[in-house]
């Protein structure tokens, strides 16, 4: 890996971060999960920042495409729905009532 971290920094888009860490990656299966992708790795970042404060930039980017490419991963084992990133899959539908809700007393 031969990038800087102020490189990293710059980086807006799914792409541009597994050209980066020069890791593989399908364009199709990118543009349906970018955003669930980009989540997780960023809840990926967060956790390597607390966990391992003292790191050095290379150690730090090394860690951060090991995170990207288990973000990558989750998602072609699992569901955006099965993961519950974003609100809009935790929230409870309004008006509705639920099959499990319906009971017969």
């Amino acid at each position: 890996m031969t990038g800087t971290i102020e490189e990293f920094k710059k980086i807006v888009d799914a792409e541009a971060y597994f050209q980066f860490f020069n890791l593989p990656y399908d364009q199709h299966f990118v543009n349906v999960n970018r955003l669930h992708i980009l989540k997780k790795f960023s809840q990926f970042m967060y956790q390597i920042d607390e966990q391992y404060p003292n790191l050095s930039v290379a150690e730090k980017l090394e860690k951060y495409s090991q995170a990207l490419q288990q973000a990558y991963q989750v998602f072609i084992e699992s569901t955006p729905h099965e993961q519950k990133l974003f609100k809009v899959f935790n929230d409870k539908p309004k008006n509705v009532v639920t099959l499990t809700e319906i009971t017969s007393d």
